[in-house]
């Protein structure tokens, strides 16, 4: 196999894990939508945590709303984890989800300005 062909297969896999691609050849599709959830499952814990005022603000609808926003917008390489917080925080608004920005916590606001 020719590394194209290996980078192709590995993009193929990342896409089906992470951007609702179809499944590759030669793998089982129920394990890869687990292993999907597993993964937006915990990007979704991660923007709660640099993002504490998003879960507090929509309560009970986060996890579907987040859910919702995550399969159809994935990470990009090179996007971190605070801009893809803030790009959620983002589409809230434009959904009318949220009203203005959240206030930060304290915590946030420090954690921010270390960027």
């Amino acid at each position: 196999m020719s590394r194209e062909e290996l980078a192709e297969q590995q993009a193929a896999l990342l896409r089906a894990l992470l951007a609702g691609g179809e499944v590759p050849p030669g793998f089982d599709a129920e394990r890869l939508r687990v292993e999907a959830d597993a993964l937006l499952a915990k990007r979704r814990r991660v923007v709660a945590m640099l993002r504490p005022d998003l879960p507090e603000a929509l309560g009970a609808r986060y996890r579907e709303l987040f859910d919702t926003y995550g399969r159809a917008h994935p990470r990009h390489v090179g996007t971190g984890m605070r801009a893809d917080a803030n790009a959620f925080a983002d589409w809230l608004r434009e959904r009318g989800e949220i009203s203005a920005p959240p206030k930060r916590s304290a915590l946030a606001r420090l954690l921010r300005r270390r960027d």
